[in-house]
């Protein structure tokens, strides 16, 4: 046995208390390696998440760069969509350029499916063995749809919604979609 996966491990455990039964271990990676995207909602209905979000993400990013595993990270919001880190390894400096994230304007969520999807598009092509994880932080606050990417392996979709009449969007695009579904106040807790 390895080092403890936190990522993988908390997606393995979801809602339910940690056990035993849902740690994984870092040399259960993939020959090829992994890349984690990450599809960050930055929407104006976000604006009560995103710190918290972004806390999340910079542990995230630090475990798997211990991990060597790749991140990209993708932000939506506003009109458009940008793909801000990555596919690369993340460095020590991660907070330098995740802090100042912000949010506001519409939910670009085509935009971003877009990006991601082109993301690891390419990816694929590069590595095929490598392991894609799509990671979609969202408050679901879109009447928007898009394709699931064809190009990810497993897709979580992290719904940030907080402390509002819940409109159950982040769940209903995560049965679209045949993705797992966390809630970001219980991942952040085992942080």
């Amino acid at each position: 046995m390895g080092r403890i996966a936190w990522v993988p491990t908390l997606v393995r455990k979801g809602p339910h208390k940690l056990d035993r039964t849902h740690l994984r271990y870092a040399d259960e990676q993939a020959p090829g390696g992994e890349l984690h995207c990450f599809l960050l909602d930055g929407s104006a209905s976000m604006l009560g998440s995103l710190a918290q979000a972004k806390g999340w993400l910079l542990d995230s990013f630090d475990r798997l760069a211990r991990a060597r595993a790749e991140v990209a990270l993708i932000r939506f919001g506003g009109d458009r969509a940008q793909v801000l880190f990555g596919p690369a390894v993340p460095r020590w400096w991660n907070e330098r350029w995740i802090e100042p994230i912000g949010g506001g304007g519409a939910t670009p969520f085509p935009a971003g499916v877009a990006a991601a999807s082109r993301l690891l598009d390419r990816a694929k092509q590069r590595r095929a063995s490598q392991v894609r994880v799509l990671w979609l932080l969202t408050d679901g606050r879109t009447n928007d749809a898009a394709p699931r990417p064809a190009a990810a392996d497993r897709v979580v979709v992290v719904n940030c919604e907080q402390g509002r009449i819940a409109l159950g969007g982040s769940e209903r695009l995560a049965r679209a979609w045949h993705a797992e579904s966390l809630r970001l106040d219980d991942i952040a807790q085992h942080v």
